[in-house]
């Protein structure tokens, strides 16, 4: 009689844990730019009162970062990249000059021109320095009077950087070994530095200056460093493709573009 009792409570509590399993969430992995965490963050608050089966989980660093992790076979559902230049490395419909690996990680048809950013140049609290402009900067930095954050060159802020210093013939390497210019292996760390005064002013993303409550003195046009594109793809990679498709709506959705237009960044329909 004991062994059928426990019989039954064995299959009784085998059939709970059945039960439990398919009342729990789907997790879903979502890889995005280090500028998003504050937006997507809030977003997944009102996401899951849309899809409360869907557990979002981010992980949040530079684009080059989260493109070798994947590439590497980082478990990823939904990557946004802060530059398309990191998407086109992983889209296999993209040419060898974009995709010079011929890697195939993104799934097609999936792919959008999700938000635009603006690079502006942000100083500490009260502009000790009292720099006015990207052409101040420029002067400046020439002079050897400045000391300015930028991102790395394998971060799309710091790409972008580069393409300032270009349209005002500046020299990176003879910044560099002059001592005018530090960086950070992202745009957080960027922004920290200019929020702690470590630095007299950082090149970051508008989206960065309004959630650190930094005071942006001028926004680089598009003619000095391009358009800045967040594009937004599904990975091939998923194991949950429906799930992650509808989160990729979701973000494209008016509540959702209210939280990313409220920061500073542009809703683009795509």
């Amino acid at each position: 009689m004991k062994r059928i009792i426990c019989i039954a409570l064995t299959v009784l509590l085998t059939l709970g844990a059945i039960g439990a399993m398919a009342e729990g969430k789907t997790e879903l992995i979502v890889f995005a730019a280090a500028s998003m965490t504050e937006t997507l963050t809030e977003i997944a608050g009102l996401y899951a009162e849309v899809a409360p089966d869907v557990e979002l989980v981010f992980n949040f660093d530079s684009s080059g970062t989260l493109k070798t992790q994947i590439e590497e076979g980082a478990d990823c559902d939904v990557f946004i990249s802060a530059a398309p230049k990191q998407m086109n490395q992983l889209d296999a419909s993209k040419d060898a000059d974009a995709n010079p690996d011929g890697l195939d990680f993104v799934l097609q048809g999936t792919r959008i021109n999700l938000l635009e950013n603006k690079v502006t140049l942000a100083v500490p609290e009260g502009n000790p320095a009292g720099i006015e402009s990207y052409n101040d900067l420029a002067a400046r930095l020439v002079e050897g009077n400045v000391l300015l954050a930028m991102g790395n060159a394998d971060v799309p802020v710091g790409q972008y950087t580069q393409k300032i210093f270009a349209f005002y013939g500046l020299n990176e390497e003879e910044l560099a070994a002059a001592g005018v210019i530090t960086y950070g292996s992202n745009v957080k760390e960027v922004t920290t530095q200019v929020s702690e005064a470590s630095v007299d002013c950082g090149i970051i993303y508008a989206t960065d200056a309004f959630s650190a409550g930094l005071t942006v003195v001028d926004t680089a046009t598009a003619e000095m460093c391009g358009q800045v594109i967040y594009p937004a793809a599904v990975l091939n990679t998923t194991r949950n493709e429906e799930v992650a498709r509808a989160f990729l709506d979701y973000l494209t959705d008016p509540e959702a573009s209210q939280v990313f237009a409220k920061v500073g960044f542009t809703p683009l329909s795509e």
